[in-house]
């Protein structure tokens, strides 16, 4: 679901948020170089156990709105996984159709280079087809959206 924070622009949750469910939050989108294609945004993996965040690094978003908007056409299914990446490889997705009509998104959180010390992994459940094309839409907004 797309939100709009007065002072910090839009956020995405993926996922449901409650004390056992693991739930991502995109937010904080800036243009740390001015009207260069850099885009950075915070990611937040939160729930019961952890609570972990990162920056990352894009360029206009690397294409996660559009690698999001292909799963949700693909939604009769597909073989194996499917696989994105930021740009300095600080958010990481893998994507699996099952036959019970879901897609599995293991999204990986990473610690930035050089350090790399640590990774944090969760999958969310979304329904294909419809789910699948709300949250590709709402990506493209967050990832579009002017930022100063």
């Amino acid at each position: 679901m797309i939100e709009y924070e007065t002072s910090d622009g839009p956020v995405v949750r993926v996922g449901r948020p409650g004390p056992q469910p693991v739930h991502l939050l995109f937010s904080e989108p800036s243009r740390p170089y001015g009207d260069d294609p850099t885009l950075d945004f915070l990611v937040r993996a939160s729930g019961e156990w952890v609570s972990i965040e990162t920056s990352v690094r894009t360029l206009h978003g690397d294409g996660l709105d559009a690698f999001l908007a292909t799963l949700a056409e693909d939604f009769r299914g597909w073989e194996g996984s499917r696989t994105w990446r930021s740009l300095e490889h600080d958010l990481t997705l893998s994507a699996e159709h099952r036959s019970s009509g879901y897609t599995h998104l293991t999204w990986g959180i990473h610690d930035r280079p050089p350090a790399e010390e640590w990774h944090f992994e969760t999958t969310t459940v979304h329904a294909a087809g419809e789910d699948m094309r709300n949250l590709a839409a709402e990506m493209h907004t967050f990832l579009t959206t002017p930022v100063e």
